[in-house]
């Protein structure tokens, strides 16, 4: 939902300014921060979404049901963050805490992928 919502906030943005392609460089041009916020989150979005179903798809304890929950609250706050601020050049505490929890939250999730991944069958291709 974070990708096409995001874009269509750039297609929107760019029926606006009747760029059909490309945008200024300016950090606090609002079709910039629409295009980085979207490509940002669709950089991340896909790995998360793997990582987020494999985890869930084995029985996953409770802890990892919140890391999931954070994760995806961490895409929308970085997400929010870079739409929100004044300038992408400056940061913002949204920006700053998504971020965080992005990478916080994605180790977390690729270690409980390695830790219940099953070996034996790893192994024995």
């Amino acid at each position: 939902l974070l990708v096409f919502g995001l874009g269509l906030l750039v297609s929107m943005a760019r029926g606006r300014t009747n760029a059909a392609i490309g945008h200024s460089a300016d950090p606090t041009d609002v079709l910039h921060k629409r295009v980085r916020a979207h490509a940002n989150a669709a950089e991340y979005a896909p790995m998360m979404a793997v990582l987020i179903l494999l985890v869930g798809a084995r029985s996953p304890a409770t802890w990892t049901v919140a890391v999931m929950v954070l994760a995806t609250l961490s895409r929308y706050l970085h997400a929010a963050g870079m739409l929100m601020s004044v300038s992408l050049a400056r940061p913002h505490p949204l920006r700053l805490a998504g971020a965080a929890g992005t990478y916080l939250m994605g180790c977390a999730l690729a270690a409980a992928a390695l830790a219940s991944a099953d070996w034996g069958r790893v192994l024995d291709w």
